[in-house]
């Protein structure tokens, strides 16, 4: 009895040593690249964490430069913030800060520099048309005129298109386009949220180009 049961664990054992002969190599290859895996996933997991953490700080530093309109040190942080946490949304954040109290404290060209930086690597829609507006704003103050509206020829959000139409509406008619800058902004009044304080501004701007607003959102010319 005990020579049968030898043989047949015997015979087991060369089952098992035949396979992992034959499969050992691929196993061992497969818990490796899945323990490598796992690795690799909680360390991105923790350099996500860290970095998140460590752009919350900064952005926080920088609101407290910006409350001190503190220029130089608005642009060192903004600096810091989107060289080393460009991937976060603090750091496309932290651009439209920096251009606000940039152009406040008379740095334009800082303030463009900001806002294009979201432009090419922010990675939130919303944060990049609204970059995009403010951008456009800025060069039609430099009267870079063909370069703010190339600024904002680009698929829009629909919440920001009429703010878009509104901005290119403004370049056009600061070129002396009245008819196309007429046409932008009732584009604009038209997709505009209809209680939006914001329309109420654009109606002005169409009431001086001799356009009425009616109360259907329609906008007619003014008869002489």
């Amino acid at each position: 009895m005990a020579t049968h049961l030898d043989l047949e664990e015997q015979e087991q054992l060369d089952q098992l040593k035949h396979f992992w002969a034959k499969y050992g190599n691929l196993i061992t290859l497969t818990l490796v690249l899945a323990l490598g895996g796992f690795a690799a996933w909680n360390g991105w997991q923790y350099w996500q964490n860290r970095s998140a953490v460590q752009a919350a700080a900064l952005y926080d530093e920088l609101e407290r430069a910006a409350q001190a309109r503190d220029a130089e040190r608005v642009l060192r942080v903004v600096t810091d913030l989107q060289a080393q946490h460009a991937r976060t949304l603090q750091a496309a954040q932290g651009g439209l800060l920096a251009a606000r109290t940039l152009h406040d404290a008379q740095k334009p060209d800082e303030a463009r520099a900001a806002l294009q930086w979201v432009v090419d690597k922010g990675n939130d829609d919303a944060y990049q048309a609204i970059a995009r507006v403010r951008l456009a704003g800025l060069l039609m103050d430099k009267q870079a005129f063909d370069e703010a509206l190339k600024v904002l020829d680009a698929k829009m959000p629909p919440a920001m298109a009429p703010l878009a139409a509104d901005r290119r509406g403004d370049i056009l008619l600061a070129q002396g386009q009245r008819d196309a800058a007429k046409t932008q902004y009732q584009n604009a009044y038209r997709d505009m949220v209809a209680d939006a304080g914001y329309r109420r501004l654009i109606e002005a701007k169409l009431a001086a180009l001799g356009v009425v607003v009616g109360d259907d959102a329609a906008t007619k010319e003014k008869t002489p």
